[in-house]
């Protein structure tokens, strides 16, 4: 019976001191070595960011998974990843469900209200999304039009700007795809999506797609990592981030996502 009470007051004590410890824990590697593990928080419909591959058993892949992949690997944490959608990616930084988000997101000066953010590690723009021979090429085009956009992005921003001046109605979907079908059905004009993303989607619908970039805040583009307000990994990660930035490693891992320089 005390043996009993002991390994339950063990197991309470345990549970306690976890719940205490917020997202992160620690883990075995094959070789025995205790790892402090990360749990990265992303949303997986981004490609090539960050996406699900099917081939794959649906692991979640892409550029941004690479990158923290080789951050964690440098400063010695295990990588855990936690896919939502992306509207609730900075409340689970807050509520510590997870360590740092990586999901292509722009530090804005209202995130930085509520988050700390890494050095830019990227910089892309936005495209206007329509079915090919809509006629819809530059924002004034958008003009009484239903434009979608993802909630919670840096694009839903732009667009609710963009609306002030132009009479369009906004659309906000959880999802991409939910965009990108919500303009195949008819049912969106048109969608406000970054250009790498939506090059993918355009690609692999290039019978029915177009794109047309559009000009971006320049003091607002960008992705970089988000963390809770003064976590200890934001240096942490810039650190890392910097020198593999400067030794070239990230641009590799940009050729290998973007087939770019």
């Amino acid at each position: 019976m005390k043996k009993w009470l002991t390994l339950l007051l063990t197991s309470v004590l345990s549970i306690g001191v976890l719940s205490a410890c917020g997202a992160s824990g620690e883990k075995a590697n094959s070789e025995g070595e205790t790892k402090k593990v990360l749990k990265m928080g992303t949303s997986a419909d981004y490609a090539p960011f960050e996406y699900i591959d099917t081939a794959k058993g649906n692991e979640i892949i892409g550029f941004d998974v690479d990158l923290a992949k080789m951050i964690t690997k440098e400063l010695g944490y295990e990588l855990e990843i936690v896919d939502m959608d992306f509207n609730g990616l900075i409340p689970a930084l807050q509520a510590g469900k997870v360590d740092f988000v990586l999901a292509g997101m722009t530090p804005t000066k209202e995130r930085k209200k509520n988050v700390d953010f890494s050095d830019v590690y990227y910089v892309a723009k936005n495209m206007i999304v329509a079915k090919k021979g809509s006629g819809i090429k530059t924002v004034e085009d958008l003009k009484g039009k239903t434009v979608g956009v993802q909630l919670g992005s840096i694009q839903e921003g732009e667009a609710k700007k963009l609306a002030k001046t132009i009479d369009m109605k906004i659309e906000s979907r959880n999802r991409i795809p939910e965009l990108i079908q919500e303009i195949l059905s008819g049912r969106f004009d048109a969608a406000i999506i970054e250009d790498t993303v939506a090059k993918g989607y355009i690609q692999n619908n290039k019978e029915k797609l177009e794109g047309h970039t559009i000009p971006t805040n320049e003091e607002e583009a960008g992705s970089a990592i988000a963390f809770p307000k003064g976590s200890k990994l934001t240096e942490e990660f810039n650190k890392v981030l910097k020198e593999k930035m400067a030794s070239g490693e990230v641009d590799k891992l940009i050729q290998k996502w973007f087939d770019q320089k």
